[in-house]
């Protein structure tokens, strides 16, 4: 399996570990890599949307590696949970012409949205739920509507868990991520696909963790 960081380094890894990495080639991928914020603190905003709780979700462990590695460089992190908040599913109503408001005044709208508008970058968290992301993640990302303009030209990332380890387990998912990040014009900043992780210690055992902590403190 593949997992894109930022910049230009690329690890390969397999199921919850590494597989064979070129030492000279990681290395020289290392070497090219630039902070991106070049020092600047930047907002992000991370969407968690795994209906576990915190201590037992594999999803959310890769979001609270990135934050520390976002953290430990000076960003600043605001947390949306996309599984526990009050949310409505766009009605397609166009009401909000694109623009705003939404009809619903819910937490996605008086909670979300304006912390999303000034961010510079967007973490889209997600378990892998029958080869896509979960429900509660795709309310969010339909909700964007309300906002597509303002919402175009930022810095995002993915990261994703799944029990599979097939190599086409993320193919779906990843295509319909890359997908939004076209349509948005948004930057994508990082991937992290972890196969073979579906339960809370197959993942804080596997490299994914340090992968996502080191995606967070390369911005």
């Amino acid at each position: 399996m593949k997992v894109i960081c930022a910049g230009a380094a690329t690890f390969f890894l397999n199921g919850c570990g590494f597989a064979a990495v070129d030492e000279k080639n990681n290395s020289d991928a290392k070497a090219q890599a630039k902070n991106i914020s070049e020092g600047d603190a930047m907002k992000i905003v991370v969407i968690n949307s795994s209906p576990h709780a915190e201590n037992e979700s594999t999803s959310r462990y890769l979001a609270q590696k990135f934050s520390e590695g976002a953290k430990s460089k000076g960003h600043e992190i605001f947390t949306f949970d996309a599984a526990n908040e009050e949310t409505n599913p766009c009605q397609g109503c166009d009401h909000c012409g694109m623009d705003g408001p939404c009809i619903f005044n819910d937490a996605i709208e008086t909670k979300l949205m304006p912390e999303m508008l000034k961010a510079d970058v967007l973490v889209l968290v997600t378990p892998l739920y029958y080869y896509g992301m979960s429900a509660q993640l795709k309310t969010v990302i339909d909700r964007f509507y309300s906002r597509t303009g303002r919402l175009n030209g930022k810095k995002s990332i993915l990261l994703t868990t799944a029990w599979n380890t097939a190599d086409w387990t993320f193919t779906a998912l990843k295509t319909h991520y890359e997908t939004l990040v076209r349509y948005m014009n948004w930057t994508d900043m990082g991937q992290v696909l972890a196969t073979g992780c579906g339960y809370r210690s197959a993942v804080e055992n596997s490299q994914f963790g340090d992968v996502a902590f080191n995606i967070g403190a390369s911005l």
